[in-house]
């Protein structure tokens, strides 16, 4: 592994995987919509039983939810008389922050528009990167530092230690150690190293998700019993990184006895998880790319149809989602691919983010202004209201997961 290791230079081998991105396109699209149809076949279940405090199973959100739904203005003028004579408490802001893989840039454009107009939020739900951003942001990271990490390609160039390209050619090799009796979870990527680049970053105070000023939890599906859960406590960076494993590309996470996944294949945007862990308004970052008609030529491409299946599963999933939360802000991806490590890329995703938040900036300072949430900054850059947050997840914590994969 060394030698060969050694023998391709990086240069030959950004050279060479222009001949491959066709074929891996496809690749990755079916292994990702495989997954996404046989996840979905169990994850329609009402239920959402919790198994402990700490890892709490849900459910995805589906149409009949959402025809349901009232925004929270409609509430608020359906309220009783008798409920108006008595001292209104201060609803919950949550926010749901999607999947998407290098499109993450963009809710990071979000979150730099919405954290410079003082907009604090009372609980956070993530799934996949949506779980790496808002865990940092639940840390107290700023959208900057957040920016900076996310522009020099270290969150993407991490989450795959070395390129797609190479791990492939190498898999026969990486063979080897089950014909000598090891048996490894399957996966491209042990993910071990993106972890522990997220750990590095963190707080050393701050490891544990109870221990977060904000309350927070990522969303993850186990592959035991095919069902979501809401990762609400115990090791961050563990939780991140079963949040984020892409099928495919990344081993699962064993935490507890369960075997976590990206939970993008059953609630890619966590909305109802957010309403869950107790908000009563959301607001939801998307950053699929936009499901827009195409015209025929298009699938003359090889990898097109594929790639168009994935876009419309994701579509699929988080359509009912985003109809659950009161304001759904969705950028512009279109041509971010899921895996870029392209620094262009990471910047168009955050421009992206800041023009679809500043755009619905008026509809959201009329929502919070309803229902009664302050917010903005003073002169000297305090914060003049906003929400609270309400508190930690006090209690226990998870096991430490298994490090063996």
């Amino acid at each position: 592994m060394a030698i060969l290791g050694t023998a391709l230079k990086t240069d030959q081998l950004k050279r060479h995987s222009r001949y491959f991105a066709g074929p891996l396109a496809t690749w990755f699209s079916l292994s990702c919509l495989l997954t996404l149809t046989q996840a979905q076949a169990y994850a329609l279940s009402p239920e959402a039983t919790a198994q402990t405090d700490s890892i709490v199973r849900t459910s995805a959100g589906d149409r009949t939810e959402a025809k349901l739904f009232r925004p929270f203005t409609t509430q608020i003028v359906s309220e009783s008389k008798e409920s108006e004579k008595n001292q209104p408490k201060r609803p919950k802001l949550g926010l749901a922050l999607g999947g998407g893989g290098a499109r993450g840039a963009a809710e990071i454009g979000v979150l730099k528009v919405l954290m410079a107009e003082g907009i604090k939020f009372d609980c956070v739900t993530g799934t996949s990167v949506g779980s790496v951003i808002g865990g940092f942001y639940c840390m107290g990271a700023s959208a900057e530092d957040m920016e900076r990490v996310f522009v020099r390609g270290d969150v993407m160039n991490h989450f795959m230690t070395v390129p797609l390209t190479f791990r492939i050619i190498v898999a026969p090799v990486m063979l080897i150690p089950r014909l000598l009796g090891s048996h490894e979870y399957d996966g491209l990527y042990r993910g071990n190293l993106f972890r522990k680049f997220l750990m590095r970053n963190m707080d050393v105070h701050v490891r544990n998700i109870e221990d977060l000023p904000i309350p927070f939890a990522a969303v993850a599906l186990n592959l035991i019993d095919g069902r979501p859960y809401m990762l609400r406590k115990g090791n961050l960076g563990y939780a991140m990184q079963a949040s984020s494993a892409v099928p495919a590309l990344r081993k699962p996470v064993e935490i507890d006895g369960k075997l976590f996944a990206d939970g993008g294949v059953v609630c890619n945007l966590p909305v109802k998880q957010c309403r869950e862990l107790g908000a009563d308004i959301v607001i939801a970052v998307n950053i699929d790319e936009p499901f827009e008609a195409k015209p025929l030529d298009h699938f003359r491409r090889m990898g097109s149809v594929s790639k168009r299946l994935l876009d419309w599963a994701l579509f699929d999933i988080d359509e009912p989602q985003a109809q659950l939360a009161d304001i759904t802000i969705h950028p512009n991806t279109a041509g971010i691919s899921l895996i870029s490590t392209r620094r262009k890329d990471a910047v168009r995703g955050v421009k992206a983010g800041e023009e679809a938040a500043r755009e619905l900036l008026p509809q959201i300072r009329a929502l919070l202004k309803e229902a009664g949430i302050s917010y903005g900054t003073t002169i000297d850059g305090t914060n003049v209201g906003g929400s609270n947050a309400s508190g930690s997840n006090a209690g226990g914590s998870t096991s430490e997961p298994t490090e063996s994969n």
